[in-house]
């Protein structure tokens, strides 16, 4: 964003990123809304080759604007296209220098699928380590799908507005209950 090299953004949500915003409102970059499930098949799509699909959701909303409706068994769909990127960068866990990746956590939801939907992936990894010590099947990730890698020991997570609330008081065990 700082640079000025995304053109379009094609989000379920984008946050409270002030530059974003800035450059969203003075039409410097198109945004794309996409309900979250809809997105994650798009981008799945895009990676397996498939051009086109129709989902029930968005159907009589804004999504549905602009979009091919078609009627099949008596339900409406809504046609979305798959994704593919010019470049997609993903962050994994654990890599080898053969570009096979290894997730944790959450970084297993969009990662993995989207290093296959775009012509060149950038792979940050945390932990390089050399050819054959990743154990096969704890790969998520093929090396075919990766073109670059980024060794970055000591990943830095920057958080906008952290948003926290107390805890409230736990009723005793078994409280409430029955017996």
């Amino acid at each position: 964003l700082e640079t000025r090299q995304i053109r379009k953004m094609i989000s379920s949500y984008v946050g409270e990123n002030k530059l974003f915003a800035q450059q969203y409102l003075s039409g410097e970059l198109e945004l794309e809304f996409n309900p979250q499930g809809t997105l994650a098949e798009r981008i799945r799509a895009g990676g397996a080759g498939i051009p086109a699909f129709y989902t029930k959701t968005g159907v009589g909303t804004l999504i549905a604007e602009g979009k091919e409706v078609r009627e099949f068994n008596g339900e409406t769909y809504v046609m979305e296209t798959g994704l593919f990127a010019d470049i997609s960068v993903v962050h994994a866990w654990k890599g080898d220098t053969e570009g096979n990746l290894v997730y944790r956590k959450t970084a297993r939801n969009f990662n993995p699928m989207m290093a296959t939907a775009s012509r060149l992936t950038i792979a940050e990894v945390e932990h390089l380590v050399p050819a054959g010590e990743l154990d096969p099947d704890g790969i998520h990730t093929p090396g075919i799908f990766v073109k670059r890698m980024v060794h970055v020991p000591n990943p830095v997570k920057h958080i906008e507005q952290r948003t926290t609330r107390k805890r409230a008081e736990a009723a005793p065990a078994g409280a409430g209950e029955e017996v």
